[in-house]
């Protein structure tokens, strides 16, 4: 056919969900198709700097009537164009081929496997020498119905675990090629360098929940790189710098390397202790030999790891070197000799240790965090990092990613990788390790299931958390007996907002801040706490006033920034402080110099409800003495619910004891109504005890007892006692009417005073 018959239009090009990536597959509008002459299935040839085909396939719904080509990354390097970019399309024609020859894409990587899974990837997909293409797992696209050639060549055979990146060396014939049963594959092991094509290690498609950061980094490094006339046409000097900042393992690095290879542009990576020299001026050489190089292959971007490793504030470091070194890179970003075509890009998770002179316009013009991503987020990178993973039927990544608040796309990699080890656990009785290769059987019966997944959650926990979670609640409602009202009034208040914020939003109300659990010892209010944190799928940080006080002045006010800082991180997160009386006593109960806790009062009132606004993060305060705590923190905007979490009465006590007896073989003389109506006024730390004797005397009589008698229950309750009195109880009910109109005076037995407490002890002790 002459070039000249042959159809052409031009489309915009923009990205493909990240579902689609590595497929081969051009979402064109019906417009398109029709004025083609193509249905859905069909070869298209896709005309940039390189030419390169796809399947054809229907546009998504939210693209109706919309002149645009939607293409992976793969896809927009094979054709040497970026988003936004106008490209030809055309009728294509595959053939089928004789031979394919494929080896990795990468440098640092070495193939090897059988050709015949290969095969099975690649069936009846358009290839062309020079393209880089991917293996894809068995995941169903979602799109519409597909016509069944074009759905069995998505859902082929995984080749491997992982999503596995090859670049197309040859085909035999020449031109664009289908690979069919009579295809010769060959796999060759090592990188072999292109003659002609872009680098596709790392596009926008291999990054997850980031598509507002996206946005903002193309419009401040891409339009400069690719468009300088448009800040010519303007009169205004490009921007210069970006700074990339936010929680570690949130993907900043990833970003950069993608916006490299999306621009077309070159890619200097300098990493903060590679810089450092041990002579003289060495180190301000190395910096300037980069910029140089990046200068002399512009378009170019220079990209700084770790940048406050080399670049911290002057006024707090000794050495010369690192002085002399931050006045280069300051001089280098925004000097006398004028920068075209180059845009620095930075990423750091300490911000506030870079010098102040770096952030300002002309050095980073522009601070983007790249924060923890949310639910949508997560669904997106699970569904990147599973791409060449062959999934079971019972794997749902939406429910995944409702579980794993607070990772980050580092966390998320580690979770798949952790299943896919699960996974080849499970097949492992059936290697022949002296084979040293894995039959094709074997491979092909080889899924990773949700069992994998929900192990796999129990190694892997949120980077943020490491420091601070001893471990997750495992703690349900059902483990929690006695405590209605309570319990009901908690899922009301913490479980409901952290679950539905849009229905308060929605009402124009804000959840309540915090929670405050008071009663007599024992009656559960730590497990309550637990509970709601397991409950509403949030984050856990259970700490004590040890934790956070310490000797040295003002550390403990940075323990308490620092604990809020990283729930805000790990958001929706639940922190449960233990004690509270311990932590924010009443203020003024010492004398001369403030005492270390009424710094750490005003600090915890500031940080609940000060100028920084806490979003999806619940404060839980448990005590036994209320009266103790500073009223301050005892009103609405602080600790808005006051829970009172009292002895539990005879139904209630049914259901503890019920609890507390799941996994004791019961003789059938047992009658639980029975014994729980014997202890009036016992806390669940006290039927618990009563259980726990009740199996000892068992023993105690019998070393070899196979259950434990009624008999047994009544010596037991001979031997325990109620840990809360009448009058105890009565002062707590009276207590929990008027807490929070007069939360000091009241005094139940036993209590202290705050103001009892003057002049004992050292004065200003810290």
């Amino acid at each position: 056919m002459a070039e000249a018959d042959v159809a052409v239009r031009k489309l915009q090009v923009a990205n493909a969900r990240p579902e689609d990536s590595g497929r081969g597959l051009a979402h064109i509008p019906r417009s398109m198709m029709a004025a083609l002459g193509i249905a859905q299935g069909d070869v298209i040839e896709i005309v940039g700097k390189r030419t390169t085909p796809a399947t054809a396939v229907l546009p998504y719904a939210e693209d109706e009537g919309l002149e645009i080509l939607r293409i992976d990354g793969l896809q927009r390097a094979n054709a040497g164009v970026g988003s936004g970019d106008f490209v030809e399309v055309r009728k294509g024609e595959s053939k089928p081929a004789s031979r394919v020859v494929f080896a990795p894409a990468a440098k640092n990587v070495r193939l090897q496997g059988q050709p015949a899974a290969l095969q099975r990837s690649f069936a009846g997909r358009p290839i062309t020498a020079g393209d880089t293409v991917a293996t894809v797992g068995q995941q169903r696209v979602a799109g519409g119905d597909l016509p069944p050639n074009i759905a069995r060549m998505l859902n082929a055979p995984a080749y491997a675990l992982q999503e596995i990146r090859m670049a197309v060396v040859s085909t035999t014939p020449k031109g664009v090629v289908h690979i069919d049963e009579n295809t010769e594959i060959e796999l060759r092991a090592d990188y072999e360098e292109p003659k002609e094509s872009r680098r596709a290690d790392v596009t926008y498609d291999d990054i997850g929940g980031m598509a507002g950061t996206i946005d903002q980094l193309r419009e401040m490094v891409e339009l400069p790189l690719r468009y300088p006339e448009l800040f010519q046409r303007l009169g205004v000097d490009p921007p210069k710098g970006v700074l990339l900042h936010g929680p570690p393992g949130t993907g900043k690095t990833r970003l950069a390397r993608a916006v490299a290879n999306e621009s077309d542009a070159a890619f200097f990576l300098i990493n903060g202790p590679e810089i450092m020299g041990s002579a003289y001026g060495e180190s301000e050489k190395r910096l300037r030999e980069v910029f140089e190089e990046a200068n002399a292959s512009a378009p170019s971007i220079v990209f700084i790891d770790e940048i406050d490793s080399i670049a911290p504030k002057r006024g707090q470091v000794s050495g010369e070197a690192e002085k002399r070194l931050v006045a280069q890179l300051l001089t280098l970003m925004d000097g006398l000799e004028a920068r075209a075509n180059v845009v620095i890009i930075a990423a750091t998770n300490r911000p506030e240790a870079i010098d102040e002179a770096l952030r300002r316009p002309g050095r980073f013009d522009r601070e983007i965090v790249v924060g923890v991503p949310d639910e949508r987020g997560r669904r997106e990178i699970l569904g990147i990092h599973t791409r060449g993973m062959p999934l079971d039927g019972g794997v749902d990544l939406r429910e995944l990613a409702r579980t794993t608040y607070g990772f980050v796309g580092a966390d998320m990699a580690a979770l798949v990788r952790e299943a896919a080890i699960e996974a080849v656990r499970r097949i492992m009785p059936r290697l022949n390790l002296e084979e040293r290769s894995i039959p094709a059987d074997v491979l092909d019966t080889l899924s990773v299931t949700r069992d994998d997944f929900l192990e796999a959650l129990k190694r892997v926990q949120p980077s943020a958390m490491r420091e601070v979670m001893v471990q997750a609640p495992t703690v349900r409602w059902e483990d929690v007996g006695g405590l209605d009202d309570a319990q009901n009034r908690m899922k009301e208040g913490v479980e409901l907002p952290l679950k539905d914020p849009d229905a308060f939003r929605r009402l124009g109300i804000r959840p309540a801040k915090g929670f405050l659990l008071y009663g007599p010892p024992g009656t559960g209010k730590t497990l309550l706490a637990k509970a709601v944190a397991r409950e509403a799928e949030a984050n856990f940080i259970a700490t004590k006033s040890s934790d956070l006080l310490s000797k040295w002045y003002g550390e403990s006010e940075q323990q308490i920034a620092r604990l809020f800082a990283r729930a805000r991180q790990v958001a929706p997160c639940v922190i449960f402080i233990d004690e509270l009386d311990s932590l924010v006593p009443a203020r003024g109960g010492g004398l001369g110099e403030p005492q270390v806790t009424e710094r750490v009062v005003n600090t915890i009132l500031a940080e609940m409800d000060g100028l920084e606004e806490l979003q999806s993060v619940v404060v839980i305060g448990a005590t036994n003495r209320p009266n103790l705590i500073d009223p301050a923190l005892l009103r609405p905007g602080r600790f808005d619910e006051l829970i009172y979490v009292g002895v539990p009465d005879q139904a209630g006590r049914r259901r503890i004891l019920g609890i507390q007896t799941q996994k004791m073989p019961l003789d059938a003389d047992v009658d639980l109504d029975r014994v729980a109506a014997q202890t009036e006024r016992f806390t669940g730390a006290d039927l618990e005890d009563v259980v726990r004797r009740a199996g000892l005397i068992a023993l105690r009589t019998n070393l070899g007892a196979a259950s434990v008698t009624m008999a047994n229950f009544e010596a037991a309750l001979d031997d325990s006692r109620a840990s809360v009195s009448a009058e105890m109880e009565e002062e707590y009910r009276a207590m929990s009417a008027r807490l929070k109109q007069d939360a000091v005076s009241i005094q139940p037995i036993g209590f202290i005073a705050p103001g009892s407490l003057k002049g004992r002890g050292p004065k200003g002790e810290d």
